[in-house]
């Protein structure tokens, strides 16, 4: 399933993408960046991260999303969720390794749209690419 979705995705959201160039969400952003994924940044400040505009609200966003990648802590994960099912219809929403959302999981299968939790995409797509 995370094959095909990675497969047949191009835009990826990420909430909470930080300009700091340590940061875990900055290094799997630039990751998929460079493995021809388009990233949008959601961040509540800035106006740049890695060459792309800076969305500071979900809403704000005017294009189609595949995935939405979330580098929040757990309990924000249900609001997020929330907030990107009232705009978008994505093809999944993704949280990164060591979040998890109980409730987030529930909304987002009953509106189809695929939920993995606890991994990081970045692994995922290295496990991918060295088939």
């Amino acid at each position: 399933m995370v094959k095909e979705l990675l497969k047949n995705s191009h835009t990826i959201a990420v909430v909470g993408l930080s300009p700091i160039k340590t940061k875990a969400s900055y290094q799997v952003a630039l990751y998929l960046k460079n493995h021809g994924y388009r990233i949008i940044p959601i961040y509540p400040k800035g106006e740049e991260i890695l060459g792309e505009k800076v969305y500071h609200e979900i809403d704000q966003i005017r294009e189609d999303v595949d995935i939405f990648v979330i580098f929040r802590k757990d309990q924000k994960c249900y609001t997020i969720t929330q907030k990107i099912l009232s705009c978008f219809t994505p093809r999944a929403i993704w949280l990164q390794l060591g979040i998890t959302n109980l409730e987030a999981k529930i909304l987002a299968e009953s509106k189809g749209v695929v939920f993995v939790e606890d991994r990081c995409i970045k692994i995922e797509l290295e496990k991918i690419n060295h088939e």
